[in-house]
């Protein structure tokens, strides 16, 4: 199968011990991490927040007596880019972006993270014009905006990368399928703001997940282009040499943040402000 020949002209048992050395590589990588970030899985959680969130616990959602891994803004976004994946990945592998009559719509979501953000962000400066007084609501539906989009605009085309025969059809291609994912998206939003115990641990670990299966899946694309693998899977599992490359290397990037991170500061604490 084509998907399984990462690197050409070399023999069966060259391929086995070549993948043999890959999975060594992925296990002793997860080993390591594992061992060096704070314990349980809320802790790992966090090790994966604090790799890509500033993490300020006045803009985080708490579990009890915790912030989440990732601040309202950044669990906003990337439980919309879960939900928007999960979303197009049951109607199979779709691969065109939406049209037009719902791609310019939907980039208003674009502008709003811009601006609450913006304007979020002038808030550390006293003296700075500002619009509006901002709020964890605010961060969190911005964000999840933001993800939708980008999930319906990344996994199309992962789909049309990864897929020896990607379906041309667009995942999102009516206004009832917009208002259903984005109706998804705001009940998501809605658990995550309640704050229910339970349902916000299982979102908060969701969203933290969430930033290594888009960083695992973007270096899956850049280790096929490396290994012209491009348009070569039939199924996952047919791919899992180069999605375990892939994910092994987003791991490998959150490890590196994080050491960077910590050995500057010293906790594994959000910044203060």
């Amino acid at each position: 199968m084509a998907g399984m020949r990462i690197i050409r002209r070399v023999g069966p048992k060259g391929q086995i011990y070549l993948k043999s050395g890959l999975v060594i590589v992925a296990l002793v990588v997860l080993t390591i991490w594992l061992a060096l970030t704070p314990p349980g899985i809320l802790g790992k959680a966090d090790a994966i927040g604090y790799a890509v969130c500033h993490r300020i616990e006045l803009r985080s959602f708490w579990i009890g007596d915790r912030p989440t891994p990732l601040c309202a803004r950044c669990s906003g976004m990337y439980l919309g880019m879960l939900t928007g994946f999960i979303f197009q990945w049951v109607q199979g592998k779709r691969s065109a972006l939406p049209p037009l009559r719902i791609s310019i719509p939907l980039s208003v979501f674009l502008i709003t993270f811009g601006v609450d953000g913006l304007n979020s962000y002038l808030h550390f400066f006293p003296q700075a014009p500002t619009l509006y007084p901002p709020s964890n609501l605010l961060r969190l539906a911005t964000g999840s905006g933001l993800g939708v989009l980008v999930a319906v605009i990344f996994l199309p085309l992962f789909n049309q990368y990864f897929w020896i025969e990607p379906d041309p059809r667009p995942a999102l291609a009516s206004y009832r399928q917009v208002f259903l994912l984005l109706l998804l998206v705001g009940l998501v939003s809605a658990a995550m703001y309640l704050q229910i115990p339970v349902l916000i641990t299982v979102l908060a670990v969701l969203s933290a997940v969430t930033v290594w299966l888009v960083l695992g899946m973007c270096y899956s694309l850049l280790w096929m282009t490396i290994f012209h693998q491009e348009n070569s899977m039939d199924t996952l599992k047919s791919g899992w040499v180069i999605l375990t490359a892939g994910f092994t290397t987003a791991l490998l990037q959150i490890g590196a943040v994080d050491w960077l991170r910590y050995t500057l500061t010293g906790t594994w604490s959000g910044f203060i402000f």
